[in-house]
């Protein structure tokens, strides 16, 4: 059976390897199911329940995308569109819980419709890479500084804004051993080196608190427990009402959809060139398929009660370890729903203990700065106000609409207006009108 369903054989691989693969990529990607609470529930959403909205859908997600995909890829509520949904449309443009949860459920439809379509090629093909990896490494030096910022690394100062905070803090001390460490397991390409940071971080943690050690996280009350939260479930349905009420929602929207969007397609492209899942005319096999499973994740998440489920790159750490085919994504898919059993543990994750795991997230984003062209003053503009703007705004929709039109400026005095696509421009027009919005 599990031949017939997955391709063992043709693809080169066993189900003992598989099984490996996937155990290998759970690990690696397992801190969400503690970073993703921690984050959401600064919006008034409740820790357990994000935990089990997290868990679930990461798991039926998953699960999705190797029956259905037969990709080695796992899904889980991503690293960046999740600080938008918690820091921009909750936090800066003042939607509530439920409205942030219905922008999802919008943009995890629309983009279902443009997977069953050629809608997406015409998308990606008109975007600029450059921009693209702008974006990306803009949202990871956002998510870093979330973690210095929570962990009282980087704190608020009235004469330069931000300031270095108290070293002599025993938790931000934590934190700072914390990313260290992840850093070291990085450097030496240790799998999981997210995953084991965490760990480490919080059981130095919890002996130091049992020491004495104020501000440390404490013991777990228990190991496993069957008491669930399901306060998330169905509260997207309560909030379309605000959320088209409010004149910015396109803009909201469009952001979830465009950051998934281009999160999903480096994901699997990434994972099918290690795993011979491009073809000949440099099309990726079942490609239509990944990218349903991907949308069906992130309607499927905000019906459960969690910002926009996407493609893991930490997939690429269950590729490394022989995983090929959609059973290594079926292993990790039952062990997210295992974790289900486990929440208890997750108390002893604080902020200092996340912090080290959205540093590590930002330093693999941030390398995409490689990718631009700095030579060129158009990219290079653009792309550095993206970045920049995503940090001192404190807002990843603002960094891509002042990114974009800088871009369509730049084109136009250059010179260069007939390179830019149709659908760009759209996309200016759109976020111009989104800045006008906002002072009328």
């Amino acid at each position: 059976m599990l031949e017939k369903l997955f391709k063992l054989n043709e693809k080169g691989t066993n189900v003992k390897t598989e099984v490996i693969g996937g155990v290998t990529t759970f690990l690696a990607m397992a801190y969400i199911l503690a970073v993703n609470p921690n984050m959401l529930q600064q919006t008034g959403l409740s820790y357990g329940g994000v935990f089990l909205a997290t868990a679930l859908s990461s798991g039926i997600a998953t699960l999705i995308m190797g029956l259905l995909a037969n990709y080695p890829v796992a899904l889980a509520p991503g690293m960046g569109v999740n600080a938008l949904f918690t820091y921009t449309l909750v936090m800066t443009m003042g939607y509530s819980p439920a409205a942030a949860l219905a922008a999802v459920f919008t943009s995890g439809v629309i983009f279902l419709l443009i997977s069953v379509t050629g809608v997406r090629k015409a998308i990606i093909n008109a975007i600029p890479q450059q921009l693209k990896l702008a974006i990306g490494a803009g949202i990871g030096f956002f998510i870093a500084f979330i973690g210095f910022k929570n962990s009282g690394i980087i704190v608020s100062d009235q004469s330069t804004y931000v300031a270095l905070g108290n070293l002599s803090s025993p938790a931000v001390l934590l934190a700072v051993f914390g990313i260290i460490i992840t850093i070291i397991f990085m450097a030496k390409k240790v799998p999981a080196a997210v995953f084991y940071g965490l760990v480490v971080t919080a059981v130095v943690g919890i002996v130091l608190g049992l020491c004495g050690v104020s501000g440390m996280p404490k013991m777990p009350s228990a190991i496993i427990s069957t008491k669930i939260d399901t306060s998330g479930f169905g509260l997207f349905m309560s909030g379309f009402q605000e959320l088209f009420s409010h004149p910015s929602c396109i803009v909201g929207i469009f952001s979830l959809l465009f950051v998934d969007f281009f999160d999903t397609a480096g994901t699997l492209i990434s994972v099918a060139n290690k795993t011979n899942l491009v073809d000949e005319n440099g099309e990726l096999d079942n490609i239509e398929q990944a990218l349903v499973a991907d949308s069906v994740g992130t309607v499927v998440g905000a019906c459960l009660g969690t910002s926009t489920v996407t493609s893991f790159v930490e997939s690429t750490a269950g590729v490394e370890a022989g995983g090929r085919t959609g059973l290594t994504a079926c292993v990790t898919a039952v062990l997210f729903f295992l974790s289900i059993l486990f929440a208890p543990v997750l108390s002893v994750v604080t902020n200092a203990v996340t912090a080290p795991a959205l540093v590590a997230v930002g330093i693999s984003m941030a390398s995409q700065l490689g990718g631009i062209d700095w030579d060129d003053v158009v990219f290079a503009a653009s792309g550095f106000i993206t970045v920049i703007t995503m940090l001192l705004t404190y807002s990843i929709s603002d960094g891509i609409a002042l990114g974009f039109i800088v871009y369509g400026l730049t084109m136009i005095f250059t010179g260069r207006a007939k390179e830019v696509k149709g659908i760009v421009w759209g996309l200016l027009i759109l976020f111009i009108a989104y800045f006008v919005s906002l002072y009328l």
